[in-house]
């Protein structure tokens, strides 16, 4: 079986495949494993997959566990929401992390020989039997089954649906991590999230000891003209718009040495996951907006489902693993991609179970519908 991307989604499937016992390569573009970002958030529902592939505990002894979720407005500083994460209920906890440590560690669980650097996807032939895959360096690969897990800008959804430019969505977003004792004069809690109009900005700790800062500014901006995804940002132009906010916000922000930008885009659903021998997770399948902090839970959670399906299927019927993959995971995906656009997640009193609740490694198993049901 070919991965085609090491990023979360790819690496859950390929750790949890290799210790049931298939052959996986995973083929990733860079050429060096390394993760852009340095925040993420590690809700409930993920940290049961991470327990289920051993990582659990070591992941907890280098994250914050924060005890709360804040949402403040923006202008006044007025509390408008506190969710108390409460691990009991949801069973697991909450987690935030730098990103880069988070995927060493999972990456740490696929043997480094099932790794492949430097291998872009330039091209794939399915004859019906296996699949050849072609890289730009030259090489080839053959394999009975191949994952797309490279994102929004898949390669293995092109040549699987054809050419689709993603969606702008008319916003960009600031991030920036920096040591917390730069910033001076301001209480943080460990997880807030400030909302103002059209613009919001959330801000968290990434480590235990809540030595590091990370955050990142959401503003609307008319187009992206970069030819990729991020570029790096201007502390003037971010501080300008946010100027008239409250004074804790302001220096939470202007703290920042130096910050980068990140176009925001999405795609709309697709109309099929797999054909033939092929399947997509994660953002290569279903892409959506970061204002939940759910879009490498889903992945992972997708890696997780697509893993256990194709263990409990005959070897060798992968069409009828996909269709129960894509039967137990489309609703719940659609489901996190409609909220994400909303933008509206935690900001007042909300109930998240069926977020934090769910748990891809114990979910009973769709049964796919037939043609027409």
């Amino acid at each position: 079986m070919a991965v085609v991307g090491a990023g979360l989604g790819g690496t859950t499937l390929a750790a949890l495949l290799v210790a049931g016992g298939f052959d996986v390569t995973v083929y990733e573009q860079a050429p060096a494993l390394s993760a852009l970002g340095a925040g993420i958030h590690l809700g409930p529902n993920v940290v049961k997959v991470l327990r289920a592939l051993g990582i659990g505990d070591e992941l907890l002894s280098i994250s914050n566990v924060p005890d709360a979720w804040v949402s403040r407005d923006s202008i006044t500083g007025d509390r408008l929401f506190r969710l108390e994460f409460d691990a009991a209920r949801y069973g697991a906890p909450y987690l935030t992390v730098h990103r880069g440590r988070f995927h060493e560690l999972l990456t740490g669980l696929v043997p480094k020989d099932r790794i492949a650097l430097n291998k872009r996807l330039v091209g794939i032939d399915d004859s019906g039997e296996a699949i050849e895959l072609a890289f730009d360096d030259g090489s080839r690969a053959c394999a009975d089954i191949v994952v797309g897990a490279d994102g929004l800008n898949s390669k293995v959804r092109e040549l699987l649906l054809g050419e689709e430019r993603p969606v702008f969505t008319g916003n960009v977003s600031y991030r920036a991590d920096y040591p917390a004792h730069l910033l001076v004069g301001v209480e943080l809690d460990d997880v807030t999230k400030w909302w103002g109009p059209g613009r919001s900005v959330i801000v968290y700790f990434l480590d235990w000891r809540r030595e590091t800062v990370y955050f990142v500014a959401d503003v609307p901006q008319p187009v992206w003209t970069a030819d990729r995804s991020f570029v790096p940002g201007d502390l003037e132009e971010l501080h300008a718009a946010f100027e008239d906010c409250h004074p804790d916000l302001v220096k939470i922000l202007k703290a920042a040495p130096e910050t980068s930008k990140w176009g925001m885009f999405e795609r709309e659903p697709l109309p099929l996951w797999s054909r033939s021998r092929i399947v997509l997770l994660g953002d290569a399948c279903h892409p959506m907006r970061p204002h939940m902090g759910q879009g490498a839970a889903m992945a992972i959670e997708d890696g997780a489902v697509l893993a256990r399906c194709l263990l409990a299927n005959e070897p060798g019927d992968h069409s009828g693993a996909f269709a129960q993959y894509e039967a137990t995971r489309r609703d719940r995906a659609s489901a996190v991609q409609a909220e994400s656009k909303r933008n509206r997640w935690l900001k007042a009193e909300y109930d998240p179970l069926w977020v934090y609740g769910y748990d891809a490694i114990n979910v009973p198993l769709e049964v796919p519908r037939a043609n027409g049901a």
